[in-house]
């Protein structure tokens, strides 16, 4: 489909948004936003001085109004962006958590559509009934070094009582200021976290905070809960299934809900996991499309035709996912054979500047999971688990270690290669093998929560399957999603 022939945006948007006529203008939508997509940021650990040309960019665009805010700890700025001119205040802030960065980038995709000289009739309802102010990245110090907490090793998220942190005392004097009439709290959750009694990952997730103990529905939460409604049924058709609800018990010290109790209508959105979709640049559209789609539906106030009783209807969210699951795996013990599943974690480990990230994998489970799911599982039925061997030869370099067919290697039994000399900068290679030092004492099988998951499955004897730092080869044919093996000096 070529742009020019796409209809209006929301031309023909009304609050059934199972319609077939909504359907046709959210695909628009969805079709259109490698058009808007922010080029300049494509991965997840993006940084402060990142933002700032994009940032001066709208400065200098007079359809926008650019103030500094606030700033974080260490000094670095906090930008409001402003554009339209309606009387509905909607905030959006992002980044609260330095490592949940997936919505920052979506905001910038939303700014570039808003700059567009598309869709001219729907941006002209937007920005007349409605003043959009958007603080990216909340939290610059955190995202520097991609950590959850600020400088202070503070939640920012729970500091709306204390006010201790200056990024949280930016947050509610914007809010205060703006007397915002909606509110976007934005995040990214852990992408193990599913929708409940499925396997499928709950890759957006949503809350309308409750604002006291009892957990009262007045006109304001009411709204955000329609409006959650109609998001839901937006993300449906692009991930079925994958819509999570946060359990709201009321949490005082948090800013959602007590922005939602100073008058604020407060929508919690959390990006979670999506199959394949490391750098979550799937989800960044998601948020792209429900977001802005919700803004429309602000402004023409049809989310009020919703009923909030939809609203739980949306499954809550669990945490029952592992990257890999392998199901019914014989584990010989003391002379005893025992039939197991084994849950396992592919870790992220930042490498020194925070810009990029190794895997280094974890037993987190074991035992009966048959309750737990996987992004990927292999059934393991008749297949027993073995320990890897060590290659014979001890090399000289890494260099050696390169030319090695690994696949070869797997179907041995090998899983751990001696290297003589290996750079002390180095921390993980390619290959789907361990590389140790001359000296290093491999392990013997046991299998427990928290070891590093790296054996063998063996049928009838015969090398079926490796496991190499979590990451699962098929040794028929070499296939697998691999990422990296370790180093162990």
């Amino acid at each position: 489909m070529k742009i020019k022939y796409i209809l209006p945006l929301f031309a023909l948007l009304i609050s059934d948004v199972g319609c077939a006529q909504e359907n046709d203008i959210t695909t628009n939508l969805y079709d259109s936003y490698e058009k808007y997509k922010e080029t300049t940021l494509n991965k997840r650990r993006i940084k402060h001085h990142e933002i700032q040309p994009l940032i001066s960019k709208f400065a200098s665009n007079p359809n926008f109004q650019v103030n500094t805010v606030g700033s974080s700890i260490e000094g670095r700025s906090l930008s409001l962006i402003s554009i339209g001119s309606g009387s509905t205040d909607v905030f959006l802030w992002s980044q609260m958590h330095g490592n949940e960065p997936t919505a920052t980038q979506a905001i910038f995709d939303i700014l570039n559509f808003l700059d567009s000289p598309d869709f001219a009739l729907e941006k002209k309802a937007i920005l007349e009934n409605l003043k959009l102010h958007f603080l990216p990245m909340l939290n610059p110090d955190g995202a520097e070094v991609f950590q959850r907490r600020n400088t202070l090793g503070i939640d920012i998220n729970r500091d709306a009582l204390r006010l201790q942190s200056p990024e949280g005392r930016t947050l509610k004097n914007v809010r205060d200021s703006l007397d915002a009439d909606f509110g976007f709290n934005l995040h990214d959750q852990s992408t193990y976290y599913n929708a409940e009694l499925t396997e499928k990952p709950a890759t957006i997730s949503y809350l309308a905070p409750a604002y006291n103990y009892d957990k009262e529905i007045n006109e304001g939460r009411g709204d955000a809960m329609r409006i959650i409604v109609f998001m839901n049924r937006i993300i449906q058709k692009y991930a079925p299934g994958q819509v999570g609800r946060y359990n709201d018990d009321f949490e005082p010290r948090a800013f959602g809900d007590n922005i939602q109790k100073w008058g604020t209508s407060t929508i919690l959105i959390e990006s979670g996991g999506f199959t394949n979709d490391t750098e979550k640049q799937e989800i960044r559209k998601l948020n792209f499309v429900s977001i802005l789609s919700a803004i429309y539906t602000i402004a023409k106030k049809n989310y009020k035709e919703i009923s909030v009783s939809d609203y739980e209807l949306i499954p809550q969210n669990d945490r029952k996912l592992f990257d890999l699951k392998i199901e019914g795996a014989t584990y010989p013990l003391l002379g005893k054979d025992y039939i197991l599943d084994i849950g396992i974690h592919r870790l992220e480990v930042d490498n020194e500047t925070h810009d990029d990230f190794y895997y280094s994998s974890r037993v987190i489970d074991q035992g009966d999971l048959s309750t737990y799911y996987g992004y990927e599982t292999i059934n393991a039925e008749g297949h027993t688990l073995a320990a890897g061997k060590v290659y014979p030869k001890v090399l000289n370099t890494m260099g050696d270690f390169q030319k090695l067919d690994a696949l070869a290697l797997l179907k041995e039994g090998i899983t751990y290669v001696r290297v003589q000399n290996i750079p002390l900068e180095l921390l993980e290679v390619s290959l789907p093998l361990h590389v140790v030092g001359p000296a290093f004492e491999i392990p013997e099988l046991r299998i427990e929560v928290g070891i590093n998951p790296t054996f063998i499955l063996k049928k009838d004897g015969k090398p079926m399957y490796a496991v190499v730092n979590g990451f699962l080869l098929n040794l028929k044919d070499g296939k697998g999603n691999f990422g990296n093996g370790m180093i162990f000096r």
